[in-house]
């Protein structure tokens, strides 16, 4: 009987800040995992501007990232991404949790994000942290059949 994703042990892992020369594998591991990605100039740009960027490791492997952004009491998840071979194991739960801390350290009240109505998994897991969706942005995201909406949805940390 083959193993299924979700029965197998959670390895160790740990998160660190994003350096520029990670840049190339966050990229591929976006690349895996979403079919319209950011590119490379994207994830560069938001470590050369100050962003709160962290990376997922197991083993030194690059397994996932988290960006973030804070300003004027309000925090903005910008992505967030566990490679498809690690998911169903916690660790985009963990993930999260990592950078809602950071936010909440940050002084953030509220902490913002879209997310596709299509990405179940993605919709489940921050409904799961306290996540309630505040609004729609129609036409948000670039999709097969032209543009799909985005659930804005937001979470209180610091009220």
């Amino acid at each position: 009987m083959a193993a299924v994703f979700k029965d197998l042990p959670i390895p160790k892992f740990g998160f660190r800040r994003m350096l520029e020369g990670d840049v190339p594998a966050v990229a591929e591991a976006e690349r895996a995992g979403y079919a319209y990605p950011w590119s490379e100039k994207i994830f560069r740009d938001c470590v050369l501007a100050g962003y709160i960027c962290r990376v997922a490791e197991v083993d030194g492997i690059l397994v996932g990232y988290g960006i973030l952004s804070i300003g004027a009491g309000e925090a903005h998840i910008l992505n967030l991404c566990i490679r498809p071979e690690y998911r169903y194991r916690g660790m985009g739960g963990k993930m999260l949790s990592h950078v809602i801390d950071l936010a909440r350290t940050g002084s953030a009240a509220d902490i913002f994000l879209e997310v596709r109505p299509s990405n179940v998994g993605a919709v489940r897991l921050y409904q799961s942290a306290g996540f309630l969706q505040v609004g729609i942005r129609r036409g948000y995201y670039q999709a097969d059949n032209g543009r799909e909406d985005a659930v804005v949805m937001r979470l209180a940390v610091n009220p």
